[in-house]
Formats: C-alpha cells, structure tokens, sequence
C-alpha cells in the first residue's frame, strides 16, 4: 500500500491538508492514517457542546462521509503509526502493517497529560482528547453526585461549567494562584473566578493533587495538606502530551522547551519528505517574538494545513497568521486574538460587571493581544490592530466611545 501523500492524524490539521489538497487540484492519492475509529471531527465541543449534550456527534464531523469518498481520500481508521522509516519512506502501524508515502503529513495532536501521582490511572480517573474521552466523561457524569475537576485552563472551566448547569457538584482544583495563567492576564482570571464561584464551583487556588483514592473507583482526591475531597469522577485538564514519539525516534528534530517537534516556516520536519502541523509541531511563531512555542488552536492546525497542502502542489509560501482561541462557559463567549504572553501592561476597556468588556495587552506600547467576553465587535477589530502591532496609548484603548479600527486608521 502506498500513497503520494499519507496524512497521520485524523483531527482538524490532518482533515484540513485533504480538503486543502484537493481543493487545490491535487490529483494524486491522499490517505488519512488515525487511531480512532470515527471520522475527522471538530475536538473543542468535547468540553463544550457535545459534552452538554447539545450537539449530536454528527453535527461536530467535520464532513460527512460521502466527502471523503467523492474526492478519493482513503480513510484508514482505528490504526496507529508506531513507527516511521525515513529513508524507505515508510510507516509502520500497531497492527503490523506498512505503509508507503510520497510526501508524510504528521498530524496527531497529543494524548492528555494525566497526572503521575498515586491512583492516576484509577477508573474514573477522565482526560477529554477524544469523542471516547467525552462518552465516557458524560456517561460517568450522569450518576456521579460529587466531580472534581483538575486544571483551570479552558478544558477545565469548560467542563465545570457544562456540569454546574447540570446540577452537579463541582470542585475545581488549580496549583497555581490564578485561573488561566498561562494563557491570559489577571483581570480576566479573577472574571472568571467570580463567574464559576456565582454558579456554585467549588474553585480552589494555590493547591497541590498530591493521590487520588480509590481501589476500583475512584473515591476521592488527596491534596497535600492532607484534605480528601470525595469524588465519584475527577476530570483532568493540564494539557497535552505531544504525539510525536515516532518521529524523534527516526530521527527528527524535537523541541525541548515546548515539546514536539521542530518545524520550519513551511512546516517541514529535519526529515526528508515530513512535515508535522498542529499541536504536536513547535514553530517559530513571529506573534510570540520568534519564541519557539506549540499552539494548541484549531486556528494553527488548519492554518498550517492550508500552508502544507499549497507547498506539496507547489505553491510554497510561509506560514504566517495570527494567532486566535475561543472558549464557551455559561452565557459567556470569550475570544482572544495574539499571543498575551511578555506583557507589560494590560489595558481594560469596559466594565466586567456587565459581563461584556475587553482587555488590550501590550508590550512597549504596542498592542500584541486581546482578550474579548461577550465583544464581538471589540474582537474582529482587535485582530486588526494585533495584526498591525499597533502603537497605542492605555487611555486609547480604554476608551470605548471610540472603536478600535479607527486607532489604526489615526
């Protein structure tokens, strides 16, 4: 079995380079390798939609079934890659199987980083990557009386917003003194602090998971001050472990600091004919000053698909694009454009108490990132004025009487 390009991953960045692929006329053969047995869907109504229950899984594919068969993409589901032979220009699946390739897209994403302490690997114990992980996430939730959520990341808030709407007991564990540390700055973590206390969260900061208890369940989850908190399912979101052992082990450049694996500015691996998108691929992203970084967003892998498939037909051109998340909790839409990460100022426009406002960072006086809550408006022009690396003043932007785009046009 051989094709001219086999795509590993069947999630959006592994999707995306076949639709991309012929879209742009490509008239080779294109097969997708993913180890689950569905296919390609969208993974961020996990802990939103589809856990809640509002959307069936059929709404969240991201093409239907016929798609894939009038454009000759062969689907090779429910088989992992185990190895990759660089030189003979072939992989190897679990099941023993050889595949050759042309050109080989990487596309896998990451497993969910669980937590190595005692009794992390207890049933009961969920991480949420994959429609499995959210089956039996919801199944577990309908009878379970008391949840423990670990992380407050957007996973994390996400989950413990679809459960507290549905009446269950939620306590929210984060080791650092913030929600969304990492990600956004503290005006916006203490926002949202407030909001998942109001609807009855049980949020805790500054703790430390140090067991989870149980012998067939999960039963509880020990902190290290020696509280047990009773549990009956605990949820895990502290991120992701890049998938990408195969690719090292052949050879390929990984990335220390992000994890991953190395790419350049047309996302090709140190290997011959490989590339690797997504959030398993560790880039140098010019929104985070040329820092080597991996984006975990749908906007990175499909953007990094479209960039791989115009290069395979020939039409190489860098990638290049702004960074941009979203996240669904309660009635709150927030959007972000660029990358926070560095700043020195972050600027609030509007009043979080009518729960629709902004905050503007910047970084030297230039505007790097925005954080939008129920803002459209604010958003599609603030992706404009990241984008330009805008040099504005604090009182500029706070000002709300005065919409963004026409700083830029000052």
């Amino acid at each position: 079995m051989h094709f001219e390009v086999l795509i590993v991953g069947g999630g959006h960045g592994g999707a995306q380079v076949a639709v991309m692929l012929r879209t742009q006329k490509f008239a080779g053969s294109v097969a997708i390798v993913g180890d689950e047995p569905e296919l390609p869907y969208e993974r961020p109504p996990l802990s939103k939609e589809y856990f809640a229950g509002e959307k069936e899984f059929e709404r969240i594919q991201l093409r239907p079934a016929r798609y894939w068969d009038e454009r000759d993409v062969t689907m090779l589901l429910g088989k992992r890659v185990v190895g990759v032979d660089p030189a003979a220009h072939t992989v190897t699946t679990d099941g023993g199987e050889t595949i050759g390739y042309g050109k080989l897209v990487w596309a896998t994403g990451g497993a969910p980083r669980m937590l190595p302490i005692p009794g992390g690997d207890l049933p009961g114990v969920q991480g949420v990557r994959t429609r499995a992980d959210a089956d039996a996430m919801k199944a577990a939730s309908e009878t379970a009386r008391q949840i423990v959520v670990i992380g407050g990341g957007y996973i994390g808030l996400e989950a413990a917003a679809v459960l507290t709407k549905a009446g269950k007991k939620v306590v929210l564990l984060e080791a650092q003194d913030r929600v969304l540390a990492r990600v956004a700055g503290e005006a916006l973590s203490r926002f949202y602090e407030k909001e998942h206390r109001e609807h009855g969260v049980d949020l805790r900061l500054g703790v430390c998971v140090e067991a989870i208890e149980g012998e067939a369940h999960v039963t509880g989850v020990r902190l290290s001050d020696g509280e047990v908190i009773p549990a009956d399912l605990v949820i895990v979101g502290i991120g992701i472990v890049p998938a990408v052992e195969p690719l090292l082990a052949a050879g390929a450049e990984g990335a220390s600091g992000s994890g991953g694996v190395l790419v350049d500015r047309h996302c090709k691996t140190s290997l011959p004919d490989i590339y690797a998108i997504g959030d398993c691929a560790a880039h140098e992203n010019p929104f985070a000053e040329g820092a080597v970084i991996r984006l975990e967003s749908v906007q990175n892998a499909n953007d990094q698909a479209n960039v791989v498939a115009k290069g395979i037909v020939g039409d190489e051109a860098p990638y290049h694009a702004i960074p941009w998340f979203w996240s669904n909790q309660y009635d709150l839409k927030l959007q972000t454009a660029g990358l926070s990460t560095g700043h020195d100022r972050a600027v609030l426009r509007g009043d979080p108490a009518t729960r629709s406002f902004s905050v503007v960072y910047l970084k030297q006086g230039r505007v790097i990132a925005i954080d939008c809550v129920n803002a459209t408006k604010d958003y599609v022009q603030g992706r404009m004025i990241v984008t330009a690396g805008l040099l504005a003043t604090p009182g500029q932007l706070a000002d709300t009487r005065t919409p963004l785009k026409e700083l830029l046009a000052s």
